[in-house]
């Protein structure tokens, strides 16, 4: 213990590093436990998409999407997203919705957004067709 108090004596600014993101990961981690969008891996999204009658849901751009896409998945823009047009996905406000990019990232806002329409069971694909390929999980280019 002793030997703790004197490097962090000896190197204040380093310590308050430590401690900084040392909260930062608790902060991050509570708010992911808390939050109401989960975060899928592909055969776990498969699976709670498939035993809750669910959809998988697109938000890349449509010729990313007629390059390669997850079968029976719909194609929704982010724009259509942010200007809530959201008819072609309204009858699953209650159904699991996997939402699907290309890393994963940009997902995040757009199940944010969702989930403020009123959409009940949103998550995100782990890494997004990135990962989806890496698995060598199917596509569809039709």
């Amino acid at each position: 213990m002793q030997e703790l108090l004197d490097f962090i004596s000896r190197n204040p600014m380093m310590s308050g590093l430590w401690v900084v993101l040392l909260v930062a990961l608790i902060i991050t981690y509570v708010r992911s436990a808390m939050s109401p969008i989960k975060s899928l891996q592909p055969q776990e999204a498969t699976v709670w998409v498939n035993r809750g009658d669910g959809i998988f849901v697109d938000i890349r751009n449509q010729d990313e999407f007629k390059k390669a896409h997850i079968h029976g998945s719909k194609h929704l823009s982010m724009d259509k997203i942010k200007q809530k047009s959201l008819t072609s996905i309204e009858k699953f406000k209650d159904a699991p919705i996997v939402l699907v990019c290309a890393t994963g990232m940009t997902a995040k806002a757009a199940a944010s957004q969702l989930t403020a329409e009123g959409f009940k069971q949103v998550a995100v694909l782990q890494g997004g067709m990135n990962t989806w390929r890496n698995e060598k999980l199917p596509v569809s280019q039709k």
